[in-house]
Order: C-alpha cells, then sequence, then structure tokens
C-alpha cells in the first residue's frame, strides 16, 4: 500500500533534497511499497553502493532494506561468491569485466532488455558493453563508469609531470608513491607506459615479461599498498604523493573537500573502469531487484551514482548527466561531464585515450595476481 497524505510526500521531498547539489524526489514509479513487510535485498558490491545516499530513498519508498557485502577488486567478489550458497546474494554489482566469469560460473541471471533504457546510452558502446551479454542475452546492465591514469598531489607533481605515467618515477617521490593494491589497474598502466595501447590486456610473453620489468622498476619508489580507505587517507594526508592503479574516483572525493590532488588522463591513455548490476541466480527478490536497477538507471537514479559519496562516477545516460547537469552544476564541470568540454569522458572514448578494463587475455587472472604478490614483496 503507498504512503498517501501531504505529511508523507513532504517526508520524502524533504530527505532528498538534503542532498548536497540539488537533491531529487524518488520518481512516482519506483514508489509502491511503503507499509508491507520490509524486505531484505542482500547486496555484493564495492564499498558505497549500498549506503543510505544511493539506497535509502528507494528503501523507504519500496519498504525494503539493503544488507551490503563490500568486498575490493574482481577476484575478492568472484570468491565471495563462490564460498556462499547459491542464492545468497540479491544484486550483484560487477566490474564489467568479470560480467563473463560470473556468467560462466552460473552466478547471475539474464536480464531483459527491453526492462533497460538502452535507446538514452550516451556511447554506442555502452548499448552492448563486452562482455555484458552472451549473444542477444543481457546478463548485466551498465551502471556508471570512471576513469583511472595518474593521480597525484598538485604540489609535489607539476600536471606536465603528471601527463605521463613516468612521473611516477620522479625522484622527488621515491617512497611517496602508493598503489591500490588490485593488480589489474597498475599492470594495465604499466602496459600503457610500455606502449602496448589498445592491446594493453593482450599481451605475448615477451611483452608481459616487459610489463613485469617495467613494473618492478617502480619498486624503489614505492612507499606502501593500500585498500580503499588507506588510499583516500594516504593521499588527504600527503603520506603519499602520488598513487598508481586509481583515478577521480579517490581523487574526486578529495578535490569536491578542497586537497590538492588531481587525476589526469596521461599521454599513453587510461583505463575506463565499468560498473553494472547483476541479479543473482536463484534471488527469490528479482522483480524487486529489477525495480531498483531500473531506478538507478532512471535520471535522478544516475545523478545518485554521479554524486555518490565514497566515490564519485560518470553518468552513461543522455537523461542522467543532462539532470546532473541541471542539479548540481558543480560536480558536472568538476568531474567534465558537460559535452564539448576538455576532457570531457565520453570525447576521450572516442579519441580512442580511454581503454575498457579486461582481464588479461594470454595470461591467467592467477599469472598476474601471483606476479602482484612477488611485487608487493620484493
Amino acid at each position: 500500500m503507498m504512503k498517501t497524505g501531504k505529511k508523507a510526500k513532504n517526508q520524502l521531498l524533504r530527505r532528498d533534497v538534503l542532498r548536497i547539489g540539488g537533491g531529487v524526489a524518488l520518481s512516482a514509479p519506483f514508489v509502491g511499497r511503503a507499509w508491507a513487510q520490509t524486505t531484505d535485498i542482500n547486496m555484493l558490491a564495492w564499498y558505497g553502493h549500498g549506503e543510505p545516499d544511493m539506497v535509502g530513498a528507494f528503501e523507504e519508498a519500496n519498504n525494503v532494506k539493503f544488507v551490503p557485502k563490500y568486498y575490493a577488486g574482481g577476484d575478492n567478489m568472484l570468491a565471495l561468491i563462490a564460498q556462499s550458497p547459491p542464492g545468497t546474494y540479491d544484486i550483484i554489482l560487477s566490474d564489467g569485466e568479470f560480467v563473463q566469469q560470473l556468467n560462466a560460473a552460473g552466478y547471475i541471471e539474464p536480464l531483459e532488455a527491453s526492462d533497460y533504457p538502452f535507446d538514452d546510452m550516451l556511447h554506442e558502446d555502452f548499448t552492448k558493453f563486452p562482455g555484458h551479454w552472451d549473444g542477444d542475452t543481457l546478463y548485466s546492465m551498465i551502471l556508471r563508469g570512471g576513469h583511472l591514469g595518474v593521480s597525484y598531489n598538485t604540489t609535489a607533481m607539476s600536471a606536465e609531470e603528471a601527463s605521463s605515467y613516468a612521473g611516477f618515477w620522479k625522484p622527488e617521490l621515491a617512497g611517496k608513491v602508493g598503489h591500490f593494491d588490485w593488480h589489474l589497474p597498475t599492470l594495465g598502466m604499466m602496459s600503457l607506459k610500455n606502449g602496448n595501447g589498445a592491446g594493453l590486456w593482450d599481451l605475448s610473453d615477451d611483452q608481459w615479461s616487459a610489463v613485469q620489468e617495467t613494473t618492478m622498476s617502480l619498486r624503489p619508489q614505492v612507499g606502501g599498498f593500500f585498500d580503499y580507505g588507506g588510499t583516500f587517507n594516504g593521499l588527504k594526508n600527503g603520506e603519499m604523493l602520488a598513487m598508481c592503479g586509481i583515478g577521480d574516483w579517490i581523487t574526486g572525493v578529495l578535490e569536491r573537500d578542497g586537497a590538492p590532488v588531481a587525476s589526469v588522463i596521461p599521454k599513453e591513455g587510461g583505463i575506463q573502469f565499468t560498473e553494472s548490476y547483476c541479479i543473482g541466480k536463484g534471488s527469490s527478490k528479482a522483480d524487486l531487484v529489477k525495480s531498483f536497477i531500473q531506478y538507478m538507471m532512471s535520471p535522478e537514479g544516475q545523478v545518485k551514482s554521479a554524486q555518490m559519496l565514497a566515490y564519485p562516477g560518470f553518468c552513461v545516460t543522455k537523461a542522467g548527466r543532462k539532470l546532473l547537469q541541471e542539479v548540481d552544476p558543480a560536480e558536472a564541470k568538476r568531474s567534465h561531464q558537460i559535452e564539448g568540454m576538455a576532457n570531457d569522458p565520453i570525447a576521450l572514448i572516442n579519441e580512442g585515450r580511454i581503454h575498457y578494463r579486461d582481464i588479461p587475455q594470454q595470461q591467467s587472472l592467477e599469472d598476474w595476481n601471483d606476479f602482484w604478490s612477488e611485487y608487493k614483496n620484493a
């Protein structure tokens, strides 16, 4: 039964407009289960996706409660699912490059493509994103993205120095370069530094050896390997003056708070992380999860995703970007989500400067993870 009356409606609006930068009320199609028995929705995701700023409006409107389990890195996500009974997770937020593994292992349900706004995607690549489909069957809905490059303290590096991955080797940064502790982002960047371009994930034995050699040569510069919180705090307190393996998803939060940090896409190119929603295999709440995904793909949901307190991201729909520009022009400008603006993320894709993150093609994930462990212990 739906909440009715002026008081209930005003409570919903007041809650949403408290959002800094211009909140938006939950669209009417997503309101409908208030006063019903509360239903738990088990979520597996990167940190932040199950927090009130992302799910609170949907929870209140539909009388559901998200119960998040957070991970860092696709390898950890797969391990958590493998260790859990079937049907444990109702909704899984996956990095785009791991959807194929989820599908091959039978961990996710097929989706109905007509339920989602594919006719409103900002880029044609997003309509049939690699790995999200098996033939004509959809298994994961693209939600947001972000670009990874050189992240740095602007008092320690100039924009020119940060315009190449070679900047991480700056002598003055010795002991002050940090790593986000996941092999894919850093090794992808080292592959780009070596000039592998669009083939950065498809490495021959010789190319893979060269990437390992390049990475090892950075080890004397490295002051630590960090999880999300450590990466954030390391840059915030100046313990680390540059970070490899991240981008605006970390520095954007700090930048919004006035910290002297930035992220740039260097001349060798950058990497896009792509996050998407899947419905967990055997979930008894698939209809509710579908409704939530539809909400997050609505203009209002896309704005919430772009503004996410834990870490920002790019809208993937035209309507979402348009609404972001209207209700939070400062964030739209800060994140370059304005057509014609320098470093507009869609323009960077069109220019060939952005490569979608993937898994190694000629080596296994275990090969890359084993080297990562060796590198950390060197």
